[in-house]
């Protein structure tokens, strides 16, 4: 949770350099992951010939948004998807950004795994040799974590809940060892279980817990990697100079990706939407329940979220996301979507993209579109944290459960109807600072109450001097990054 900007432990910095010299490991700096044309050309031409999803040292130079989908090579412009008025049944233009083109996860949360591992490595906080990386996580976090540990050559254990999709599991199963996969109670609400076994882990002096909720690298790296990134492809959409970017649209989870928008809002007078599950209003009405949307963990308000800079919440239901996940990613959908409602068969491809969470944040933009009737010159910016290949096994509980194993021309388009084009704005609220304030104290309960942070530092988030004040971090940890590579070099000599 506290950040440094200054080596802690020379020696133990040292003995990591040289395990990352034996392992072959340069890290990369925030700014290289930032904008990738900066990363040496050497490393960029290595790269041709590293498979994208193997656990390759150089693998760490692909974890930013402006990979492709031939896996070779670098784009200027992160690859997205403009979704069409025949798809939305909107004016506005929504953009998505696309998070499974992130190397050995195929999801955007292996960038926040690098940012929160990275600095202590640098700084000699962790002990590459001697400590365990405890991820906590409710699927992708924790994967991705593991694929950074496995690289920088440390054990990486994931905790999660059980009852995730089997994919998630099955690539854990893959990457990680038995014991290094903590199961726990319960599904995507169940945060505080996780909580509670990472408080019986850190028991253990050798193991460090990387809480994505409460580490605030999680906030910098969206801030400083996402937000820009977000960025390049509004200017790129914006040649003519006549477009608005009115949001920037995101589940909240561990509300790593929503710092994004702050960012967006310093440069371009955005608004900033969380989203939740409907089923569990947290933000919304302080609420409580359980919910099928994975990877957008709730019952709880982050330590990370900089509640006071929230514009929008909007709560959609997993009723919603399952009935989507069904119409995107089987042919009965597909083939609606382009005979009856003229979807063109690039964005019918790309729905491929978009998993649970993204596709919760497509309907959310939409709401927040019919809420304030935004045109063709107004954009809403949200991300595709993941794609479908993470939910197969949840479309098939879907057909089994919902639509007795059979869907059919009339399931797919009343799913449509309903859910697209029959979105309303209800359970959207713009917030003005009292809800503000209920949402900045609702926090109090878990931070202070059960997780001991003092009521100073909790208290603290509530200016934005403090978020402000975070941004020194990012240029301290590239010079002990670069300090610790030219250390690893020597090493290698």
């Amino acid at each position: 949770m506290k950040l440094t900007d200054r080596v802690i432990n020379p020696a133990v910095q040292q003995r990591n350099a040289e395990a990352l010299a034996k392992a072959g490991v340069v890290l990369p700096k925030f700014s290289e992951l930032a904008d990738p044309s900066t990363i040496e050309p050497s490393i960029r031409h290595d790269l041709q010939h590293v498979a994208f999803d193997e656990p390759h040292p150089l693998n760490l130079f692909r974890v930013h948004w402006h990979n492709t989908r031939r896996e070779r090579a670098f784009v200027r412009v992160p690859e997205h998807v403009i979704l069409p008025p025949s798809l939305t049944g909107v004016d506005a233009t929504i953009v998505v950004l696309l998070g499974n083109r992130f190397p050995m996860i195929r999801a955007h949360k292996v960038l926040a795994a690098y940012a929160c591992l990275a600095p202590r490595i640098a700084s000699g906080e962790f002990d590459l040799g001697k400590h365990r990386a405890v991820w906590p996580s409710t699927g992708n976090y924790c994967r991705g974590g593991v694929a950074v540990s496995r690289i920088v050559g440390c054990r990486g254990v994931a905790v999660l809940p059980a009852g995730m999709s089997a994919e998630r599991f099955r690539w854990l199963e893959a990457w990680a060892k038995p014991e290094d996969i903590v199961r726990t109670p319960g599904t995507e609400s169940n945060v505080k279980e996780i909580y509670d076994a990472c408080a019986r882990l850190e028991r253990d002096p050798a193991n460090v817990i990387f809480n994505q909720f409460a580490e605030y690298a999680n906030y910098l790296v969206h801030n400083r990697c996402t937000g820009p990134s977000v960025g390049r492809v509004f200017n790129a959409l914006n040649v003519g100079g006549t477009l608005r970017l009115r949001a920037f649209v995101s589940a909240t989870g561990s509300a790593g990706t929503i710092a994004a928008g702050d960012y967006l809002k310093d440069v371009y007078g955005s608004a900033t939407a969380a989203v939740e599950a409907l089923e569990c209003p947290t933000l919304l009405c302080n609420g409580f329940g359980e919910h099928r949307i994975q990877g957008i963990g709730d019952k709880h308000v982050p330590l990370i979220h900089n509640a006071m800079a929230t514009d929008i919440v909007a709560a959609v239901s997993d009723r919603a996301t399952d009935a989507l996940n069904v119409v995107f990613n089987t042919a009965t959908g597909r083939e609606l979507l382009a005979t009856r409602y003229g979807v063109d068969a690039q964005t019918i491809e790309a729905l491929s993209s978009f998993g649970g969470s993204s596709i919760c944040n497509i309907v959310a933009a939409i709401k927040i579109a019919k809420l304030h009737r935004l045109g063709a010159n107004d954009v809403i910016a949200t991300i595709a944290t993941d794609g479908a290949e993470m939910y197969a096994s949840e479309v098939e509980k879907t057909l089994a459960s919902r639509y007795g194993g059979s869907f059919d021309a009339v399931d797919a388009a009343e799913a449509w109807g309903e859910y697209i084009l029959g979105t309303t704005t209800d359970n959207v609220l713009e917030l003005n600072r009292r809800d503000r304030e209920r949402i900045f104290n609702l926090g109090y309960f878990t931070w202070v109450e059960q997780q001991g942070i003092p009521i100073e530092d909790f208290t603290a988030r509530a200016s934005e001097s403090f978020w402000r004040d975070l941004q020194r971090f990012i240029p301290a940890w590239d010079a002990m990054i670069e300090q610790v590579n030219a250390e690893v070099a020597a090493a290698a000599t």
